[in-house]
């Protein structure tokens, strides 16, 4: 293995992870649901910081995948090329 192998398999490694902690940090879409059915005292700006929150997490999930995508396929060229 060369040094550019071991660090693009760890960068994918780091990648990964950050997407799971990110998908598990998103709340979930019933979560509105729940709240409406059981009548939770939400403020106009509780929920506006959590759909902040929910969109900042969903962009940067979407952004860190497409990262993570392009180094799995560099990984894969990498091991065609060897």
């Amino acid at each position: 293995m060369t040094i550019f192998e071991i660090i693009v398999g760890s960068i994918i490694l780091v990648l990964a992870l950050v997407i799971i902690a990110a998908i598990l940090l998103q709340e979930g879409r019933r979560a509105g649901i729940n709240g409406a059915i059981s009548g939770g005292a939400d403020t106009f700006l509780s929920k506006n910081k959590a759909r902040s929150v929910d969109a900042f997490l969903s962009r940067w999930t979407k952004v860190i995948a497409i990262v993570f995508m392009l180094f799995v396929v560099l990984a894969f060229v990498l091991a065609m090329l060897k």
